[in-house]
């Protein structure tokens, strides 16, 4: 399998509802950041792409067809060249939920105190210091400005790279429609899936990634 979608949009702009969406249309497995919660052996992987390290795309997404949300969407330059059948998703949203959002989830668990005998969650833990914290925000977590301003260049700088033949910029309220005619799908009779991702993340979670509560430190 080769991927047929790249979704180039941050963690938190509805990538958990995109990815759902797109395997409903036919369009997984898709990969995202939830995967390497499963996957024990994926974060480490990841951390050598981002060094320059590996480039063998295909042993790590060979069996998606679909990559949405962190780590994936961190090296949208290199999958769309890598895959340039592939069509690119910019999912977005209001900056200052997105800001809302993300400070009180993804933040929280890179935050997070793990067990010292659990390998694989601090490994993913480290991954998503280095991708997200260290070489997306500049280790800034705490500067709204900086922060906002980092989601607004990423923004433009997909939208500057890609051509409308190629990329869509959509936020998931928009529902089927926009997604299906650039996939050239059909819409399905049911309602588009709005997946409750911050609940889902901190339920899922809270027990295993001892997290600061909201607005610690």
């Amino acid at each position: 399998m080769s991927l047929q979608v790249i979704g180039a949009g941050l963690g938190r702009t509805g990538t958990m509802s995109l990815m759902t969406a797109l395997e409903r249309l036919g369009f997984g497995p898709c990969y995202h950041m939830m995967q390497v919660l499963a996957r024990v052996d994926d974060a480490p992987s990841w951390q050598q792409f981002a060094a320059g390290e590996r480039s063998d795309w295909d042993s790590l997404l060979g069996e998606f067809g679909a990559a949405v949300d962190w780590p994936a969407s961190y090296f949208w330059r290199e999958l769309a060249a890598h895959y340039p059948q592939a069509k690119v998703v910019l999912t977005v949203r209001d900056a200052d939920r997105w800001h809302a959002s993300i400070s009180s989830t993804l933040f929280r668990f890179m935050r997070a105190t793990i067990t010292p005998d659990d390998v694989a969650a601090r490994q993913q833990i480290a991954m998503a210091r280095d991708i997200v914290q260290q070489r997306t925000f500049d280790n800034e977590l705490d500067d709204r400005e900086h922060l906002i301003g980092v989601y607004q260049r990423h923004n433009r700088a997909v939208q500057a790279a890609l051509g409308s033949d190629r990329l869509l910029v959509y936020d998931v309220a928009q529902g089927w429609a926009p997604l299906c005619d650039f996939l050239a799908v059909p819409v399905p009779s049911e309602p588009f899936p709005r997946v409750n991702a911050r609940e889902q993340l901190l339920s899922t979670h809270a027990e295993r990634y001892h997290t600061p509560a909201p607005g610690s430190a």
